[in-house]
């Protein structure tokens, strides 16, 4: 669905990716991890056209996209929650849920079956909301754009405990119904519930790719490249 090679990227004079490599097959649910600073949400901003790459191959279902406007990534499939949640403050839960919508399988009832508190909130402007609430109506909202890949960047990063634990639940029911998901995160624990294979990225390269399972036989990989 997603394959990414050789992707050269960076912001003025300062080049952040250097020959970045990942792909991603249909159904697949798969992880881009690394310590800060090394490339992750670069990578992510050339992926959704945030950030115009200098060389390489953005592939999104056969079809090059490298440099393709923000709006026509959009059309091609991919959805994104960003790192920071950037929910619509001036908009109800309702209004930012149905601001992108498209039609499919994703639509206001099931967001509201899968995160009840929406529901609750539906009526509340979103700046009212709390953190976790907000990061669940941003998950919510990407899924209501009906995405063939969902990616979700940092999206347990400075929440509670409990919200972290419905963020992952969330993620393993949408796994279970065979949606492709790529995840930024750093809690390989909680991803080895879900992630079917890691890549390891440092200094703007793929410098590893496996199983969960391959990654925890390996405790000097973490050590390495993920300071663990």
């Amino acid at each position: 669905m997603l394959e990414v090679q050789g992707l050269k990227a960076g912001y003025g004079l300062s080049q952040v990716l250097f020959d970045m490599h990942l792909s991603i097959a249909q159904g697949q649910v798969v992880s881009l991890i690394g310590r800060n600073g090394m490339g992750k949400t670069t990578t992510v901003k050339s992926i959704m056209g945030l950030l115009k790459p200098s060389a390489g191959s953005i592939r999104i279902n056969g079809t090059e996209m490298r440099g393709a406007a923000p709006y026509r990534i959009a059309k091609a499939g991919l959805g994104l929650v960003p790192e920071g949640r950037r929910a619509f403050g001036t908009l109800s839960v309702r209004e930012n849920l149905l601001a992108t919508a498209t039609r499919g399988k994703w639509d206001l009832a099931r967001v509201y079956a899968l995160f009840p508190r929406l529901l609750e909130r539906q009526d509340q402007l979103s700046r009212t909301l709390s953190g976790g609430e907000q990061q669940m109506l941003v998950v919510g909202r990407a899924l209501l754009t009906n995405p063939s890949l969902l990616i979700l960047d940092e999206a347990t990063e400075g929440l509670a405990p409990i919200i972290r634990e419905q963020i992952w639940s969330c993620l393993s029911t949408l796994k279970a119904e065979g949606e492709t998901i790529l995840v930024i995160d750093k809690n390989l624990k909680e991803m080895a519930r879900v992630v079917d294979r890691h890549h390891i990225i440092e200094k703007g390269r793929q410098v590893w790719d496996g199983t969960p399972l391959e990654l925890a036989a390996q405790p000097e990989l973490s050590q390495r490249y993920l300071g663990v």
